[in-house]
């Protein structure tokens, strides 16, 4: 990789980390030219290379975890899917003349056991990103979802869901293919399926996109992803006609994984390797295979009916808030 390509996929809160860790390379470069023995300092420089890393990844504002979410390097549904599973076959198509690439899915094994994978897709680059919509999903994403979905009901396979997306397409085309009837009638779906359902926001889960594929039985999240009703550019576009406000917004929207799980949206955060899942995606892989054998595991010994129920209920009790009103003077 060329420094220049580094240099553009560099965070702005990553500089200085950036800058120690160019130091260290060119002292080890330096002490192989002229023969000298500096192991030591580099041990202690990359000690605190380390320890900056660990600073900087553990006190990430809503709006840099926003960033790290929607990093070009982070692994998408693909890279998951072929990371975790025994075979993988891709299918396509939502039978009614359309085969969105924004949202894939298919049939494969997880540790043996058949699944269904499905999930948003965003691109590698400015031209797959323009190919797939950046992972915003049209009318007919959303029922090749449910065609799959209804295929692994049928079949009483496990149905694994991806987010990482902005939202659903919202251009005039999706509107005229009917984008709000589709995404409702996946949520009405998805509350009948027997099967069992696991969600996992693994980037960016934004609105009715993300909705789109998401009730289920366990709704996982990766440490740094986000999952919001809106973009933090779109609340503060709206609320204040400032879009430069969009970090004021990221804060009062909730929405990082820790957030979430305190207000009891999410049931599990994965924890992501220090510097986020882009840095190491084996080992966000192998963190999440776990977690979903683990949780599959555990609705195995449910019945359908209980799933049903639990599911409902899991998401009846979303939306309880308190208020506090100011005592009269």
């Amino acid at each position: 990789m060329s420094t220049t390509k580094h240099k553009t996929l560099l965070l702005d809160f990553e500089k200085p980390l950036a800058e120690l860790v160019n130091r260290i390379e060119q002292i080890r470069e330096l002490a192989e030219e002229n023969d000298v023995d500096v192991s030591g300092q580099i041990r202690q420089l990359e000690a605190r290379a380390q320890q900056l890393r660990e600073e900087i990844f553990t006190s990430l504002s809503p709006a840099q975890r926003l960033q790290v979410a929607r990093h070009p390097r982070r692994p998408s549904t693909l890279d998951y899917v072929q990371a975790i599973s025994d075979e993988w076959m891709e299918l396509h198509g939502d039978r009614c003349g359309h085969d969105d690439p924004a949202l894939v899915g298919g049939v494969g094994r997880l540790d043996g056991q058949p699944v269904v994978f499905l999930g948003h897709q965003k691109g590698r680059d400015t031209k797959d990103n323009v190919a797939r919509n950046f992972g915003m999903a049209s009318p007919g994403g959303y029922r090749k979802a449910l065609r799959l979905m209804e295929h692994a009901n049928k079949f009483g396979m496990p149905i694994i869901t991806f987010i990482d997306t902005p939202g659903a397409w919202a251009g005039m085309e999706a509107e005229h293919q009917g984008q709000g009837e589709a995404i409702a009638y996946n949520l009405r779906e998805m509350f009948r399926f027997e099967v069992p359902i696991i969600c996992t926001v693994i980037g960016e889960g934004g609105s009715g996109g993300a909705l789109g594929i998401g009730v289920g039985d366990r709704l996982l999240m990766f440490e740094h992803a986000v999952y919001t009703v809106a973009t933090p550019e779109a609340c503060a576009a709206i609320l204040w006609k400032d879009s430069s406000k969009s970090p004021q917004a990221a804060v009062a929207l909730k929405i990082t994984s820790h957030d979430l799980k305190e207000l009891d949206i999410i049931d599990h955060i994965l924890t992501e390797p220090s510097g986020g899942a882009h840095t190491d995606p084996l080992s966000a892989a192998k963190t999440l295979k776990e977690a979903l054998l683990e949780n599959l595991a555990l609705l195995a010994h449910l019945t359908p009916q209980e799933r049903q129920q639990q599911r409902y209920a899991k998401f009846r009790k979303i939306g309880v808030f308190t208020e506090n009103a100011r005592k009269q003077q």
